[in-house]
Parts: structure tokens; C-alpha cells; sequence
């Protein structure tokens, strides 16, 4: 009869502690890697998020300043265009979703695009680390990413020509008349939809049909 001799299983035992030793290396590696990835992740998510809300923002500003004078088309292209609106304020929106998402502006944080184009691009640097608490060398290893949303106009305002002035005869004395009701505003098209502002009880396109708001590739 034969039998494992009591030298074998001291000789396996060093194996069996190498083995688990990797395994556990292995498991610590994925979970480092893992970590690393879900922190870049939630950099860029961050960084859409606020570049996005500095967008929006912008946007909301143009409506709000449009209807300030949607009496005065003269004074519309400004708005219609996208181009009248505060930086400032749109930064700090901006802001305060990077900090939602657990980050803070960071280089050049946030800023409005160049001419020829409306928008921000901003970057941005997560408050965590990469590796957290639990892997040395990691605590001032932050994820980086940036983000870059634009702001596009889909109204048009094409002003009518003016009626002829009349040559005809006086008008009556408006004292004995009915007061001319005010005329409403044709020429502003949003989308190919014509949108005609009555001053009186004007129906305006919402903020979302003055201007599109998107992440730019």
C-alpha cells in the first residue's frame, strides 16, 4: 500500500501561498485599473455636465434678454444670434455642476469659444483621486477631461418692407377715431415654423425652439 509521503504536503503548502498570493495581485490589479477607469469616467462626465449647464445658461440669458425688447425688432439680432449674453454667469453655473459631480474647475476652466462660434469649452479635475484611500502612490493622482458644448441658433428674423406712405387724403383727427391697434411682428421663422408676435397677447417660442444646446464632438 502506498501513501503520500508527510514531505509532499510541506512542499505544497508553499505553492498554495504563491497561488493565492497572485491571485490576490491579480484581483488588487483589476480593482486599481477599475478604479483608475470609473474616476476618468466620472471626469468626463463631469465635464460634459458643466460645460453643458454654462450652455444652457447662456441660452436661457438670450430668451430673457429677447423678451425684453420683442417690442423693438430692431434691437433682436443680438439675441436671435446667440451672441448677447454674460460669460460670468454661465461660468459659474458652470461651476456649480462640476462640483455636483464631484469636481472643480481646473486650467482654464471655463470659457466662452471664439468668435464664429457660440458655446464653452471647459475643463475640469475630479476632486478624487484615481486610486483613492487604497492605493499607495495614488492620493494626488487626479483624473483630468474637458468638455466643449455649443449653442445653436435655429430662428431667423427677415423684417418685412415697410408699407408705402400713404399720399392720400388727411387722416381723421384720432380724437374722433378708434385707436389703431398695434401690428404684430411678422418675419421671425424658427425651424421653417413662422412665428407672428402679437403685441398684445404675443405667443412666443419657448427657449428651446430660439437655440439648440449640444456637446460638440
Amino acid at each position: 500500500m502506498t501513501g503520500r509521503h508527510p514531505d509532499d504536503r510541506g512542499q505544497a503548502f508553499p505553492v498554495y501561498i504563491t497561488v493565492v498570493a497572485g491571485l490576490l495581485l491579480l484581483a488588487f490589479a483589476y480593482f486599481a485599473v477599475g478604479q483608475a477607469a470609473a474616476t476618468r469616467n466620472g471626469a468626463q462626465t463631469a465635464a460634459d455636465a458643466a460645460a453643458l449647464a454654462a450652455a444652457q445658461d447662456a441660452r436661457q440669458q438670450l430668451r430673457d434678454g429677447w423678451l425684453k425688447v420683442i417690442l423693438d425688432p430692431a434691437r433682436w439680432d443680438e439675441f436671435l444670434t446667440g451672441q448677447d449674453y454674460g460669460e460670468l454667469a454661465a461660468c459659474q453655473r458652470a461651476a456649480s455642476f462640476a462640483a455636483k459631480n464631484h469636481a472643480e474647475l481646473w486650467g482654464e476652466g471655463c470659457r466662452r469659444l471664439p468668435l464664429g462660434e457660440e458655446g464653452f469649452r471647459v475643463d475640469v479635475r475630479t476632486l478624487n483621486t484615481v486610486g483613492g484611500s487604497v492605493i499607495p502612490g495614488t492620493d494626488e493622482q487626479h483624473a483630468f477631461a474637458s468638455a466643449t458644448a455649443v449653442i445653436e441658433p435655429r430662428c431667423t428674423f427677415d423684417a418685412p418692407e415697410p408699407e408705402p406712405t400713404s399720399t392720400g387724403p388727411a387722416e381723421p383727427d384720432p380724437g374722433e377715431a378708434e385707436e389703431e391697434k398695434p401690428k404684430p411682428i411678422l418675419g421671425l421663422s424658427c425651424d421653417g415654423e413662422a412665428w407672428d408676435i402679437e403685441p398684445d397677447r404675443p405667443s412666443l417660442p419657448d427657449v428651446a425652439d430660439l437655440f439648440t444646446v449640444r456637446l460638440a464632438e
